[in-house]
């Protein structure tokens, strides 16, 4: 009778034991895991202003950071997360499983040192001033009569509309409005190849440009979370169309 008694003892305890585990499991399993945390310079005894923007490698997910460096997003199990901050060297995060469901990490930076050959340096640009360069985009008008005034001069409304010189300074007014927009194109680039967000060099910017036939509206009007998305699907395709230019040696 004891002996039967220490079965169902043991056969009650171990019952409890797997029922406790597999409840542990399934509240350890988070569907979705916050990551948080803060980019900091030690070698910075002040306030330093901090352009971060933080990249989901694996859904591709973009967010931008606060100035004083702390970032958040959610993000999955087996997901990897790259920080870029201007200036500095990429930092990237293999997220692993959070009985919490939560990630806290403190990222301390390294100042980014590279060697090149002679080039010419150019000011990369914050976001904020490419932002308001591609808000003011406008083609300048060239003089032309419309409307009411077609009326009160209809020989000056023909010269204009067969004048070889009114249709060459439409011409020029055009070309140097697509040379406003190539520049802008060329400050965002320059910006996002500063935090590793796309990867191309300076002298295939043209061509990348050229190929990207970017809607001017898109242009003036969009996110930054949106351009960096499109631009970033738009090189891959370019990539498999001009595979030779982006050889490793």
């Amino acid at each position: 009778m004891r002996e039967n008694i220490n079965i169902f003892t043991v056969m009650k305890k171990g019952i409890l034991f797997y029922l406790f585990f597999f409840s542990t499991l399934s509240f350890s399993q988070c569907h979705e895991i916050h990551l948080k945390g803060k980019v900091v310079d030690t070698s910075l005894t002040n306030f330093h202003k901090y352009e971060l923007i933080v990249v989901n490698q694996t859904t591709k997910k973009a967010t931008h950071g606060q100035a004083n460096g702390y970032f958040s997003l959610n993000v999955n199990s087996g997901d990897r997360v790259g920080i870029s901050v201007k200036g500095y060297s990429p930092i990237f995060i293999d997220v692993t499983e959070s009985t919490t469901c939560s990630i806290d990490t403190v990222i301390y930076l390294s100042p980014r040192v590279q060697v090149y050959d002679d080039v010419v340096v150019y000011r990369i640009k914050s976001l904020e001033e490419i932002k308001k360069e591609r808000e003011e985009l406008s083609l300048k008008e060239t003089r032309t009569v419309t409307g009411i005034n077609v009326l009160e001069s209809p020989i000056t409304a023909l010269y204009e509309r067969f004048s070889k010189s009114a249709k060459t300074k439409r011409l020029i007014a055009e070309m140097e409005h697509q040379d406003n927009i190539n520049n802008v194109l060329k400050s965002l680039l320059r910006a996002y190849v500063s935090y590793d967000v796309v990867y191309l060099e300076e002298e295939e910017f043209n061509d990348f440009i050229y190929y990207l036939n970017i809607d001017e509206h898109f242009l003036k009007t969009s996110s930054d979370y949106e351009l960096i998305l499109y631009i970033q699907k738009n090189l891959e395709n370019y990539k498999l169309l001009h595979p030779e230019l982006f050889l490793i040696d």
